[in-house]
């Protein structure tokens, strides 16, 4: 009898949610034809939206945080591995053997515990926050519910309420035809079953509806209450897990940096035990740019100028004698002058002297920079058939002409136009020129100024086309 009981008590409890569902589908039909009204709650509503999102960046925090945690896992295993590396090339008879292992198992250590406290004061506390959301979701899904048979328990009173008069006339056109059949005492118990039978619908009516509308609004209390708490407190929780957070991560790489500074002094000894044999690590230029800082792009064509032919004495630098370098700086006219004169009254027979200097600085510059003295000091210079020309800038060697517009990146640099003529001359420190650069000063320049030291700069080489 029991278990008859018990299968009827469910039946009848599947039954009544199968109705409760029935009815709320119609209610919510009648409402969206605008049959019906509806109960709104703007209020309330703003409160779902703000819980919804809350909800959405809570659990992207989540996933960051345990990407990052992943991230830090990570970290650890390629750090433990990398101080395994050292522990297994560090050999026995290097000093700081010892130091370097306690160095690679604190490592260890910090990484475990950096690793631990994350999970302990960032994760399970954002796991602790999101764990309130779903009882809230589903009670704001309850309420929606029970808002919709409140709703539907009030439109069923109304109806009830603005029918009686039609049910009171309804009553009382039977009784006037049933005083032509029946007896008198017949016609009372007719009207007041009737009655009662109304009344009966609309007590209960309004009895699910004041039921129907304590429930609601014993949820909507609550829920208005703690959707706005809930909400507030996301400051205080991101606060305090950013902070905790960024408190970890400050005192890790505060004792790491210990960690590697204590690595760093037991190399040091390493390297000074065995200084003769440090490896210098150098850099590998690239084969075709130039060594200067602003390099210039190349043409923006494969013209023959992109490589001209410079020819440079790549052989050993002999010792030279003291007096017998080339000047090095057009702003010594007088040497210069010497030279020129000497050289013009000395043409054709050369002293032995002369003839020793001439060679120590060859043997001392590029062979561009010795062809130009060397033309000097036989009373020629390249593009003329006589002695030295006036009209040309001290140590010129030959033209050029720009084949491509360059702009100036730096204060010592020329700015070229298509077509420009460039008299290139030496650099007054060979050793301050840079692959793929030469000096020189535009022909319209010097023949305007007469001074090198205003006009001259230096430009790139792929840039232009020898003409002389």
């Amino acid at each position: 009898m029991a278990e008859m009981g018990s299968k009827g008590v469910t039946a009848g409890k599947i039954a009544s949610n199968v109705q409760k569902k029935l009815t709320r589908a119609q209610e919510k039909v009648l409402q969206k034809l605008g049959k019906a009204d509806e109960t709104k709650d703007e209020q309330f509503e703003q409160c779902v939206q703000n819980f919804n999102k809350q909800l959405t960046e809570g659990t992207r925090l989540q996933k960051d945080l345990r990407t990052y945690l992943a991230s830090v896992k990570a970290m650890h295993e390629a750090s433990k591995k990398l101080n395994e590396c050292l522990q297994e090339v560090y050999e026995p008879d290097w000093p700081g053997r010892d130091e370097a292992n306690k160095i690679a198992e604190n490592n260890d250590l910090l990484w475990l515990d950096y690793h631990q406290k994350l999970v302990d004061q960032a994760l399970l506390t954002m796991d602790t926050y999101l764990g309130q959301f779903p009882d809230i979701k589903s009670r704001i899904a309850k309420r929606g519910r029970k808002l919709v048979d409140y709703d539907s328990a009030r439109h069923h009173y109304e109806s009830l309420q603005t029918a009686k008069k039609k049910d009171e006339a309804k009553i009382a056109k039977p009784v006037s035809l049933l005083e032509k059949a029946a007896p008198q005492w017949c016609q009372g118990k007719l009207q007041a079953h009737l009655v009662a039978q109304t009344n009966l619908l609309r007590n209960q009516a309004e009895e699910e509806l004041i039921k129907a509308q304590k429930v609601f609004e014993e949820m909507n209390v609550d829920l208005q209450e703690e959707l706005p708490s809930l909400w507030n407190s996301r400051v205080g929780f991101y606060v305090n897990t950013f902070q905790s957070i960024a408190g970890l991560e400050e005192n890790f790489h505060k004792e790491m940096s210990k960690l590697n500074q204590n690595l760093n002094d037991v190399l040091v000894g390493l390297e000074k035990q065995n200084g003769s044999n440090t490896f210098t690590v150098k850099a590998q230029p690239s084969e075709n740019a130039p060594a200067k800082g602003n390099s210039p792009s190349p043409p923006p064509d494969g013209s023959p100028a992109a490589t001209p032919e410079i020819r440079v004495n790549h052989e050993p630098e002999p010792a030279t004698t003291p007096g017998a370098a080339l000047p090095k700086s057009p702003s010594q006219p007088t040497e210069a002058a010497e030279v020129a004169g000497g050289t013009q009254a000395a043409a054709g027979a050369q002293e032995p002297g002369e003839t020793a200097a001439s060679e120590a600085a060859s043997s001392s510059l590029p062979a561009v920079v010795v062809e130009t003295f060397s033309a000097t000091v036989n009373g020629t210079v390249e593009g003329s058939s006589g002695p030295g020309r006036l009209d040309l800038p001290p140590g010129f060697m030959f033209k050029v002409q720009a084949q491509h517009d360059y702009t100036a990146t730096d204060t010592d640099e020329l700015q070229l136009k298509a077509g420009d003529v460039v008299l290139v001359i030496p650099f007054q420190n060979p050793e301050e020129q840079d692959e793929g650069w030469l000096m020189g000063v535009k022909e319209s320049d010097w023949n305007q100024h007469k001074e090198l030291e205003k006009c001259r700069g230096v430009f790139p080489e792929n840039f232009t086309e020898r003409v002389q």
